[in-house]
């Protein structure tokens, strides 16, 4: 296999992967992999920023890779092919790089296979010094790559790197990667950990821009909150079921914007993400979500509004809203949670695929049920109503070709950006699909506001227009406007409970 295309995949596995354990890498017995004439180990990759020339009192404004108690194993094998008297019996090297100078690691002899490290024909032809990585400087700093070297000595089982902190004054995606050419250390491990930070703190460069987003987005949240409350305790008395569900949404995405706030702030001060904030995190998000879906699902059918209950149709709207809620939460702790270095891509490819599915399914539902609703109250002739969905439809058709179109360009912007190196505006497609989600609940905020009319909307409202279609044109045909209601009224004073229950058994039945 080409050197290159193996190093690249290394790159883009651990850039793939948001961290290892945060800003803070650490490293537990991890083992060296054999990549053609090298064993490696991939230390991580992050967006750094170059370090500030002026300090400040929020942070020192250094960026820097620092290497903290940092200790190499080999295998006992490897460690009795040597006298205790020898002095240097083994190298490791520490190399990091820009993911631009990606092709400075390694050569090639003759035009031939790629190798990270020299060989006698390399050490002729590139000057390069046998059993050591072959390290080409970079055009724009002859500093850079950076390579360190840890040394066994004797025949000791372990040997320990010397603390040691690499400034970053150039801002880019950096890779780091523990190289040994050495075949008797074939089996090594790894201990200790590094600590990467960005001059505003231990969050990755990556992430940075999100919590300052964060903090919009709640504020944004708190605005909409005060709007909403304001008018739900002002027509308290006229407020329908629906509207507590939407108090209930815009609560949610408010506690989770606060929520991913403090995750982030907490992930930038200390370099560690805790476990127990990220799940609740990503846990209130995912309830969030889902009953979002749960209510757009129900307005569509007409819950609330045409009809008094969804009827048989309950069981399977819950059973929708509790698988998505499973997928969506799996997909997202793996995101988020702890250590996802052990996630391959197919790994991630399978708890996506749940999710987008379920995704598809709940939109093309939403669709028919919205559509069957407006050809209801078109038969019905229920202006206020109709124009009320109209507008309603209207929106989730933006919403929908808005999302299409959005993942339509992330697509194609990790198709041209396969290293990461457009890292500073990567954040944006996480944020697009919050602030989509928040305008549509904006939406769905205007059109369903609590207000002194708002019963005019409630399905108590219209009893007797839950009748046949086909019942509902012979009344109406040739009727004046005022002769129908009149119609209705005497149809209500009959028999509208009765009515009532078996047009929304047919209505199940139409669902």
């Amino acid at each position: 296999m080409d050197l290159a295309f193996r190093i690249s995949f290394f790159i883009l596995l651990s850039a793939a992967l948001p961290t290892i354990n945060a800003s803070i890498h650490i490293y537990q017995n991890q083992l060296f992999g054999e990549v053609g004439n090298a064993y490696l180990l991939p230390g991580g990759s992050e967006g750094l920023a170059a370090s500030l020339s002026s300090e400040n009192s929020v942070s020192d404004g250094r960026s820097f890779i620092r290497f903290e108690n940092i200790t190499f194993w080999r295998t006992q094998a490897a460690a009795d092919g040597h006298s205790d008297k020898e002095q240097s019996t083994g190298l490791v090297q520490a190399v990091i790089f820009e993911a631009a100078d990606r092709n400075n690691i390694g050569g090639s002899a003759y035009g031939g296979q790629r190798s990270i490290c020299c060989t006698p024909d390399l050490a002729k032809l590139e000057g390069c010094k046998q059993g050591e990585v072959i390290r080409i400087p970079s055009a724009t700093d002859s500093k850079w790559p950076i390579v360190l070297n840890i040394h066994f000595s004797g025949n000791y089982l372990a040997t320990s790197m010397d603390q040691a902190e690499v400034p970053i004054t150039k801002t880019g995606m950096y890779n780091l990667f523990f190289i040994a050419c050495d075949p008797m250390l074939k089996g090594t491990t790894l201990r200790g950990k590094t600590v990467w930070k960005n001059p505003d703190g231990y969050l990755p460069g990556r992430m940075a821009p999100l919590m300052t987003f964060y903090v919009y987005m709640t504020i944004a949240y708190l605005l909409l909150t005060a709007i909403w409350f304001l008018q739900y305790m002002r027509f308290w008395k006229d407020i329908l079921l629906l509207q507590h569900c939407i108090t209930a949404v815009i609560g949610l995405g408010l506690f989770e914007m606060i929520l991913w706030y403090f995750d982030y702030s907490n992930f930038n001060s200390s370099g560690m993400r805790p476990v127990v904030i990220t799940s609740w995190v990503v846990t209130v998000g995912a309830i969030r979500k889902t009953l979002a879906r749960l209510l757009i699902l129900s307005v569509s059918m007409g819950y609330g509004v045409v009809r008094p209950t969804l009827g048989g149709l309950t069981s399977k709207v819950l059973l929708i809203g509790a698988t998505y809620f499973l997928a969506s939460e799996l997909l997202d702790i793996t995101e988020y949670v702890g250590t996802i270095n052990d996630i391959s891509g197919r790994a991630r490819l399978f708890l996506v695929l749940p999710d987008a599915f379920l995704d598809a399914f709940l939109i093309l539902w939403i669709f028919t049920s919205l559509s069957k609703t407006l050809e209801q109250l078109q038969v019905k002739r229920i202006s206020a109503k109709l124009d009320l969905y109209r507008k309603f439809s209207n929106a989730l058709a933006v919403a929908v070709i808005a999302s299409v179109g959005w993942i339509t360009f992330e697509v194609y912007f990790k198709a041209t950006d396969p290293f990461n190196e457009r890292w500073q505006s990567a954040w944006i497609i996480t944020a697009f699909w919050d602030i989509l989600s928040f305008a549509l609940l904006c939406v769905i905020c205007y059109l369903w506001a609590p207000s002194q009319s708002s019963q005019r909307y409630a399905y108590s409202e219209d009893v007797g227009e839950e009748y046949d279609d086909e019942e509902a044109q012979s009344l109406t045909r040739g009727q004046p406007d005022g002769d129908v209601s009149l119609v209705k009224q005497e149809r209500n004073d009959g028999n509208a409970g009765v009515s009532d229950h078996e047009d929304e058994t047919e209505e199940d039945k139409r669902e």
